[in-house]
């Protein structure tokens, strides 16, 4: 156990770093995009990934997840998930390019055949990596993993941005969206060096289909509560408007979608091995609960105090539009961080039923908050969206957590501390530069200063004031101890 122990920390610490480059990546990119290239075209391509996403939830059928959270697999099981996937690969490919003239008709925009014909292609290329992938996180080399996923995002960003500046406007966001899965592929099957044999035994993987369908079925019910608001922005405010709302929500979702996975992914394959004993389990969970939250929580702040010069500096002003939104959006990103690694809890303890039926509640509720603000444009839609994840937390929290290791006095409690300390940092980053220098300084300089401070209080809050001090300091100390060889998998 102890070996586990420390391969989930360093497996969590190279994930962290690879998603922390991811970070500056996909910032770095859209910040270049951004000037690159017009609202509309950004909202073009958005308009058929808030379609194509639905299908892209099905491309392996949970068939991964199941892969991973199951005890052993063996290279039978293994070369029939592979198979399985491909099959429903090459079908999700098939469907999106005979959806693409009602995706035109339902937008009015003749231009999103093409654009869904070439987007169908990147089911093909996710379908036939997803089981290599499995076998990395089972083996967990999540450092190998980390450094495939970055060379991914370097390569198509650098497509992206080539084709931009050479003037193919949307299309150079849908050569990125196509490429990046494909190379992700490449890498995947390079590094693992496995080759599916031509066989297949469905009475073998029976209990992993029906742990990955509903898994999936969870995955489409989320998708939908999630991004109705960008269909329904598409489909009465148009290009523009989804534009600039798909902007603000893109950078509110970055930071949450990149801690979650960089920990997730290493929390859900270790807390899988460790299910039959409670008492690890829940060390385990709320180690990793915490260091989402930490690093998540200021981030929040950050983007709800300083929208204005976060936008304008990575943006443009010709994004000054999306700020507002920006403003409303970024509540969610805690929320986020509180309420999405309650996933690898349940995913891990094989409670799937029990998410499919926390969805099928919330997908309602959620799309009603998006329709009531939908008359006030983009900016009703995202303080809709907020108002309702707000609301949500508490039920989220006491329906996951019932009858498992972990209580909802532990969530609150881990909850509380970054959440203090973020708050006295921010209101201490506001008063030290937006009061006092806010008129002087330009938007860039400003923002660093504001962030600047606000990181330091916050870590000096979070360390000494509210005594996460010990958990960093064991981590550490994890990490400066000696390698111990892998255990099989």
């Amino acid at each position: 156990m102890k070996d586990l122990k420390q391969r989930t920390i360093r497996g969590g610490v190279a994930r962290l770093c690879s998603q922390a480059a991811s970070f500056v990546l996909r910032l770095g990119s859209l910040m270049v995009l951004a000037r690159l290239l017009d609202p509309k075209d950004f909202g073009i391509v958005g308009m058929v990934t808030a379609f194509t996403g639905v299908l892209s939830l099905f491309r392996d059928f949970g068939l991964s997840a199941a892969a991973v959270q199951h005890i052993s697999v063996t290279e039978e099981q293994s070369s029939t998930l592979f198979w399985i996937n491909l099959l429903v690969g090459g079908l999700l490919g098939v469907v999106a390019l005979a959806a693409a003239p009602e995706i035109a008709a339902f937008y009015k925009d003749s231009r999103l055949i093409a654009v869904t014909a070439a987007l169908s292609l990147g089911f093909l290329f996710n379908s036939a990596g997803v089981q290599h992938c499995a076998i990395l996180q089972r083996q967990m080399r999540f450092t190998t993993l980390a450094t495939i996923d970055v060379i991914s995002l370097t390569v198509s960003s650098g497509i992206g941005i080539a084709g931009a500046l050479a003037g193919y406007g949307y299309w150079a966001l849908v050569a990125m969206t196509v490429t990046s899965p494909l190379i992700t592929t490449i890498g995947y099957w390079v590094v693992t060096a496995w080759l599916p044999r031509w066989s297949y035994d469905f009475s073998r993987i029976r209990s992993m289909m029906r742990f990955g369908g509903t898994l999936t079925l969870n995955g489409v019910v989320a998708y939908l509560a999630y991004n109705a608001d960008k269909i329904l922005i598409g489909r009465f405010w148009g290009a523009d408007a989804i534009g600039l709302y798909g902007r603000a929500y893109q950078i509110c979702n970055i930071p949450t979608s990149n801690l979650n996975s960089a920990v997730g992914e290493v929390a859900f394959s270790a807390l899988s091995r460790v299910q039959d004993d409670p008492k690890r389990f829940r060390s385990y969970f709320l180690k990793g609960y915490s260091l989402v939250l930490g690093f998540t929580i200021p981030i929040t702040i950050a983007c709800t105090l300083f929208a204005h010069d976060l936008i304008v500096v990575l943006l443009g002003p010709k994004w000054t539009g999306a700020i507002e939104i920006f403003r409303l959006l970024a509540p969610t990103i805690a929320v986020f961080a509180i309420i999405n690694p309650l996933g690898w809890l349940l995913t891990s303890l094989g409670l799937v039923e029990r998410g499919l039926k926390i969805a099928l509640v919330f997908a309602p509720i959620m799309i009603s908050g998006y329709v009531l603000g939908l008359s006030h444009g983009p900016r009703g839609v995202a303080f809709g969206y907020s108002a309702v994840m707000i609301l949500w937390i508490i039920p989220h929290i006491a329906w996951c957590v019932h009858g498992t290791p972990v209580t909802v006095r532990d969530i609150l409690r881990e909850t509380s501390r970054p959440l203090v300390s973020a708050t006295v940092a921010g209101g201490v980053a506001t008063l030290g530069v937006s009061v006092l220098y806010g008129q002087i300084l330009t938007p860039l300089p400003r923002l660093i200063l504001e962030n600047a401070i606000l990181f330091l209080v916050y870590a000096g809050m979070l360390l000494f004031v509210t005594g996460q001090r010990t958990l960093y300091v064991s981590l550490i100390r994890e990490l400066r101890a000696p390698a111990r060889m892998p255990a099989n998998s």
